[in-house]
């Protein structure tokens, strides 16, 4: 059996040349990155000793940097995430819309992330709540959440949002839950159509009032008529817009989202060697059918770590939101009003009450549950095993 392959692992054998070749390149988020990623479930963070309360066998668990670009620390989040989101599905079929920017805006969004990125998230969503409003088509006032992923399956740059939306809304009046055709939503062309118009008009808003950045290859973009000559051939091309096949159910929803809410740039289940050649990793090749769709990529160790920096959020930017019923200040009202629509019970308040599961692993010996009998601080070891397991029960730091 081969040895497990990590982000991490790369990132502490490769990571200190590569911060020093890319010295006053790379942003204080990229290094930080970097940094929680190395320290990951390692001494540097500290962590605790755990006992089996059944038979004694102790370990020792170092602390998670639970950094949301980390590939090991977004398992728990997602849990967390999703058993708060359970509660709020409904007995409807639902729908996955994606929005994609073209390769043009891209490369400006890649300059400027916080702002392309909140951009397509808005414009994305003012298309699909505009026209599922309109009369002509669903004639309700929807709900969304929307995820955004800024990669593509080689870890490139590809910003794009994808939507989960359930298939129907309430009535303008109140009165009503109106449901959509069983496999048909909204018309992907008008969507795409309505999308360019929006981004577009507002992208050169953004840089008349001067708040868009250029560098590189695109420096000369900050000049308005060579900004307006870049953006001219693709007002004209088509927007798409994919609208995939609606779910199975509630159940298919929630496996979806486990997949796609919480996913960084490439897995570590996605590594296949890593050595003087470089990284070799899975990728999925869409220009293929089939089998042929998986392929197998070598990437320099230093371009796998730059490909895998692009992807690095700005500072406090949301990459899930809900917009709609579900916003934040609607959500419970819009929920309770939906399930009075459709005649459904709303889920039971004990549900709620039920405490987070203990996701700590069972003992290895007899699979017995663990417990907390010691924690150590940053940079430190734990004392050798105690000689009585107590019974502290303290909650990881």
């Amino acid at each position: 059996m081969r040895a497990s392959i990590e982000v991490a692992g790369i990132f502490r054998a490769a990571g200190p040349a590569y911060r020093a070749a890319h010295a006053g390149h790379l942003s204080l988020a990229q290094l930080k990155v970097m940094s929680a990623i190395e320290h990951c479930r390692t001494a540097a963070l500290g962590g605790h000793v755990e006992a089996c309360e059944d038979c004694g066998q102790w370990r020792i668990a170092y602390n998670s940097c639970r950094n949301r670009h980390c590939p090991k620390c977004q398992g728990a989040a997602a849990r967390t995430w999703l058993a708060e989101r359970e509660a709020d599905l409904l007995p409807v079929g639902y729908f996955h819309v994606v929005f994609t920017l073209p390769a043009e805006v891209a490369d400006i969004a890649f300059h400027n992330k916080a702002l392309v990125y909140d951009l397509l998230f808005k414009a994305a969503a003012e298309t699909m709540l505009t026209i599922a409003t309109d009369p002509k088509h669903l004639g309700a006032r929807i709900g969304i959440t929307a995820v955004l992923h800024t990669w593509g399956s080689a870890m490139t740059h590809h910003p794009h949002v994808h939507m989960i939306v359930p298939g129907g809304g309430i009535a303008p009046d109140g009165s009503r839950w109106i449901s959509s055709r069983p496999a048909f939503l909204l018309p992907v062309r008008i969507l795409g159509k309505l999308f360019r118009r929006l981004f577009l008009t507002r992208l050169v808003a953004l840089h008349e009032a001067g708040r868009l950045s250029f560098f590189g290859s695109i420096a000369h973009l900050i000049e308005r008529r060579a900004f307006l000559r870049h953006l001219a051939p693709i007002r004209k091309k088509r927007w798409v817009v994919y609208a995939k096949a609606p779910f199975a159910g509630p159940e298919a929803v929630l496996a979806y989202l486990s997949r796609y809410t919480h996913r960084v740039a490439i897995s570590n289940s996605r590594l296949i060697a890593f050595d003087k050649s470089g990284v070799t990793f899975r990728y999925k090749d869409y220009r293929r059918d089939g089998a042929d769709r998986q392929q197998v990529m070598v990437l320099a160790t230093d371009e796998f770590i730059r490909r895998f920096l692009l992807h690095v959020l700005p500072r406090g930017f949301h990459r899930i939101r809900h917009y709609g019923l579900l916003a934040g200040s609607a959500r419970k009202a819009s929920l309770a009003r939906i399930r009075e629509l459709l005649n459904v019970a709303a889920p039971s308040e004990d549900d709620n009450s039920v405490e987070p599961t203990d996701f700590r692993p069972p003992c290895r010996c007899c699979g017995g549950s663990m417990i907390i009998i010691e924690t150590f601080e940053r940079w430190k070891q734990p004392r050798g095993p105690p000689d009585t397991p107590t019974t502290n029960r303290e909650n990881s730091p």
